[in-house]
């Protein structure tokens, strides 16, 4: 049962995605891998009106809002999560801003100052998959690993050049 709620494919905007470096695709490359690995993914109201997993979902930003398009895995459309990122514009800057400095850290700093960075990071990350937990209670039953990995896939919509 536990196999029906999860999501097997997982696609992002590419218009949505103005600029990435090698650093972001192999964030974004990371994600999409783990996350079909193992995630616990049951949209509510499609589970409701009789819906099977497991599920395919895409991921977009329009009008400063995440949509999640939720289709089933014939590619027949659930439904479409409107999630406002109003609330995430400072955890995914601060993310930003951290991520740059671990990737700058890899290529100069010492052991112990990448590992203060990376659970700078860590601390962010972390606090932003919270945030994506309560925007989905009630929507989307979810664990943290798979929030987080989500969170991660939202800031590669982000990336400004």
């Amino acid at each position: 049962m536990a196999e029906e709620f999860r999501i097997a494919h997982i696609s992002l905007d590419e218009e949505t995605i103005i600029w990435r470096n090698a650093d972001v695709e192999q964030e974004r490359r990371v994600a999409i891998f783990d996350l079909i690995e193992e995630n616990s993914f049951k949209p509510l109201r499609s589970v409701e009106r009789g819906a099977k997993g497991p599920y395919r979902l895409h991921l977009a930003v329009q009008d400063g809002r995440l949509a999640m398009e939720i289709r089933d895995n014939d590619e027949q459309l659930l439904e479409t999560l409107i999630i406002g990122l109003a609330r995430f514009r400072r955890p995914i800057r601060e993310y930003f801003a951290i991520c740059d400095s671990y990737y700058q850290a890899i290529r100069k700093a010492t052991p112990s100052e990448i590992e203060t960075i990376d659970m700078a990071r860590r601390g962010i990350h972390d606090h932003a998959a919270e945030l994506l937990l309560e925007r989905l209670d009630g929507k989307v039953e979810t664990d943290f690993p798979t929030a987080r990995r989500l969170f991660t896939l939202i800031c590669v919509l982000h990336i400004k050049g």
